[in-house]
């Protein structure tokens, strides 16, 4: 049972069936699902961690039947939970949950397969029931042998194409991700809910907005940098702590849990992921995630620097390819004018290896006279 004897106090006490469940304010802040806090069409987060108050306490408990109400201080915020739904995403037995450890996994070896995991084109295109089995294969056994394929040249990007990405970012009617309304977008990396994450995007404009809907860039190593040196046990906190991230809508589901600092095994800055839209409940011991908070709310903080943040205003014809796992990219609100084109981005992904490949080769001797940048 909750207690009104918690007013005031930092976290939630409950007692579900016979657990005993306890979640910080900020966690339950940070996840609250009403309206003005949560699309209730993509799920995705309207308000960025910095948004909520540093020195949050719970100062009302009421118990409706199988939902708890909470009311929070200094911003007076109501959010209501199902009993259900806290203790689904309590802060214990949790595993890694993003299905990409051995937990989630058929190990084998030669002999304790038949033939391995095979699947014919043609019913794979025709059955949704076969494609399912296909797909399923390469993340249960690590691969699957498709026979049938035509032998023609490009066949291999239809292939790829029936479970890839190329995307459009304009207003839709019905969004599944706010990226496709015209809404602000803080800084963010795109995709953290996919491992591993794709490393180059291309973002290449067709029409641009009367108004507003101008880019901005961020460099994460920086602020990672600069992390460091102010509040070395905020930077460790967050390079050792997985966050799970998620996206669902009608054709797609995604998930993957990583820190939001990722370093080389010398310890040096290697990668960032940062989309609090994403992000999904941190499902930790209590007190990892009494620690993780704050760590977050100082990182968000230093990535919202107006002084941090190039602004651009890209325009029909410009194409920015960036580095995903550092660079962090940001959007202004637009005004969506009715008969006119509107802000219309069209954007892929690519590889930095494939990217420093070519660099490579295009410096061997020969190929061009290189010369070094003083």
């Amino acid at each position: 049972m909750t207690s009104k004897d918690q007013a005031g106090s930092d976290r939630l006490e409950l007692v579900v069936g016979r657990r005993k469940l306890c979640f910080p304010a900020t966690w339950l802040r940070d996840n609250c699902p009403c309206a003005q806090c949560q699309d209730p069409v993509s799920g995705q987060k309207f308000a960025d961690i910095t948004d909520i108050p540093g020195d949050l306490i719970i100062t009302g408990i009421e118990e409706a039947g199988e939902s708890v109400v909470l009311t929070y201080a200094p911003d007076q915020h109501r959010s209501g939970f199902s009993r259900r739904w806290l203790a689904e995403h309590a802060l214990d037995g949790y595993r890694d949950g993003d299905g990409r450890t051995e937990d989630d996994k058929e190990l084998w070896l030669p002999a304790d397969l038949d033939r391995g995991p095979q699947a014919s084109w043609p019913r794979y295109l025709a059955e949704p029931a076969d494609r399912a089995r296909t797909l399923d294969a390469v993340l249960r056994w690590g691969f699957v042998l498709l026979h049938d394929v035509p032998t023609e040249p490009g066949m291999v990007l239809e292939v790829a194409a029936s479970f890839g990405f190329v995307f459009d970012v304009r207003v839709q009617p019905a969004p599944g991700n706010l990226a496709f309304t015209s809404r602000a977008i803080l800084p963010h990396t795109d995709n953290p809910y996919r491992d591993p994450v794709p490393t180059v995007q291309l973002l290449h404009c067709l029409s641009t907005a009367e108004n507003g809907g101008d880019t901005g860039l961020v460099d994460g190593f920086a602020a990672a940098a600069a992390l460091r040196a102010r509040d070395a046990g905020a930077f460790d906190v967050l390079t050792r702590t997985a966050v799970p991230f998620g996206y669902i809508d009608k054709e797609t589901e995604l998930w993957a849990s990583q820190p939001l600092i990722q370093l080389s095994p010398r310890g040096r800055i290697r990668g960032v992921r940062f989309n609090n839209r994403s992000a999904r409940p941190l499902r930790l011991p209590y007190a990892e995630v009494a620690a993780f908070y704050p760590a977050y709310r100082r990182w968000a903080g230093l990535l919202a620097q107006p002084e941090r943040q190039l602004n651009l205003r890209l325009a029909a014809g410009d194409c920015l390819v960036f580095d995903n796992t550092r660079i962090l990219h940001a959007r202004t609100a637009f005004s969506v004018t009715p008969g006119s084109p509107g802000r219309h981005l069209q954007g892929c992904y690519a590889d930095l290896d494939g990217l420093a490949s070519t660099l490579a080769v295009l410096r061997r001797p020969g190929n061009y006279e290189h010369k070094e940048e003083s």
